[in-house]
């Protein structure tokens, strides 16, 4: 059996993580899209309230995307075995604030175009800065939280069911990154 997630709290240092965090809060953000229908007539705020960026064109931060490889290639070789192809999709920088009520609700993470097979969240912010906004995982009738920290690297397989609970209070950021491969058979 597949684990439901693993992680690492030493792919990168903290003075590593503040050259790609002070990249990304540079760019321009939007609100994060909710992509599939609603049942009910229910808002896209209902499930997913947070702002992303694509980070594209990252020249500066070339090789932060270079050694996440490597971290990709280890969590696969650990514990997946995936057959993965790369990353086809840009990887998001996401910004979850109190004051919007930041969350994302249960969901999988699903691919427009390639399939994703390994989903990858690096968590930038100490979590002594926001409270609430945990990752967590529905695997049946339990539901399991992943570590916190600065530099927390948590990888799973995309169609694992999980959620990122409202910020009670402070900003969360991260950057979520998917692997791509054929479909499963």
């Amino acid at each position: 059996m597949l684990p439901f997630y693993d992680h690492a709290t030493d792919a990168f240092t903290d003075e590593e993580l503040n050259r790609p965090e002070q990249y990304c809060d540079g760019l321009p953000l939007t609100k994060g899209a909710f992509n599939n229908q609603l049942p009910g007539g229910q808002s896209d705020n209902a499930i997913r309230s947070t702002q992303t960026a694509a980070i594209q064109g990252m020249p500066d931060i070339r090789w932060f995307f270079e050694r996440l490889i490597g971290v990709v290639r280890t969590f696969n070789d650990r514990s997946y075995h995936f057959d993965l192809r790369g990353l086809f999709e840009a990887p998001q920088f996401l910004v979850y604030r109190d004051s919007e009520g930041g969350h994302y609700d249960w969901h999988l993470d699903r691919g427009r175009e390639a399939p994703r097979k390994l989903s990858l969240t690096i968590q930038l912010t100490d979590p002594s800065r926001y409270e609430g906004c945990e990752l967590e995982f529905n695997v049946g009738t339990q539901i399991i939280s992943t570590p916190k920290g600065r530099g927390v690297v948590v990888a799973f397989p995309s169609y694992m069911v999980h959620r990122v609970t409202p910020i009670t209070s402070g900003v969360r950021k991260a950057i979520v990154v998917w692997v791509t491969g054929p479909e499963f058979k």
